[in-house]
């Protein structure tokens, strides 16, 4: 259950084999490389890519996270000792089993999103991808929350003095809100 003071972290699931491992083996990876600044979140929402054709450019699922650990990615898949990033580092995130929102969060213009950061509250009662944007009013009790979680021990990979508001998570979901129309290919 996703609870509305709950720190969520938007990601992206780009394939049906990443869904199917987070909705029968309870877990999603990171790279370390592209990782947010923060991990430790309470919940994850997935935004789908146009990899899942009717269910593409939307986020209709989410899952409590129950823990986070660094792993080589030859760990997570072992059959694929070969891989060319066999020994790059990833965050294996523990999850909860994957929960169908209220309601679907479509993205009407695609913009390309990495990871972007809300409150359950706004997951919750989003209509649109834009409604979870954290209002300027509200900013500060996030900021503290991120930057609380800022800790090399918590799986973060910065330090907690140099963590500023991610403004260009702001202007996507501004946009994302102002623009209407079919979201492009991807």
């Amino acid at each position: 259950m996703i609870y509305p003071i709950d720190l969520v972290l938007i990601a992206v699931l780009n394939n049906r084999r990443d869904f199917e491992v987070i909705r029968l083996l309870g877990w999603y990876r990171i790279p370390l490389r592209f990782a947010p600044k923060i991990v430790d979140v309470d919940a994850i929402a997935f935004y789908q890519t146009g990899n899942f054709k009717e269910e593409k450019w939307s986020i209709r699922y989410a899952a409590r996270v129950l823990g986070v650990e660094l792993v080589k990615r030859v760990e997570l898949f072992r059959e694929e000792e070969n891989h060319p990033r066999a020994q790059e580092e990833y965050y294996k995130l523990q999850l909860g089993p994957l929960e169908a929102l209220p309601r679907i969060i479509p993205v009407r213009s695609w913009k390309r999103l990495t990871f972007a950061y809300t409150t359950g509250e706004r997951l919750m009662n989003a209509a649109d991808i834009g409604d979870l944007a954290i209002p300027a009013g509200d900013r500060e009790s996030l900021w503290r929350a991120l930057r609380d979680r800022a800790h090399p021990a918590a799986g973060s990979n910065f330090l907690p003095d140099s963590f500023q508001w991610p403004d260009t998570i702001e202007s996507f979901l501004q946009s994302a809100k102002s623009t209407r129309g079919e979201p492009e290919g991807q």
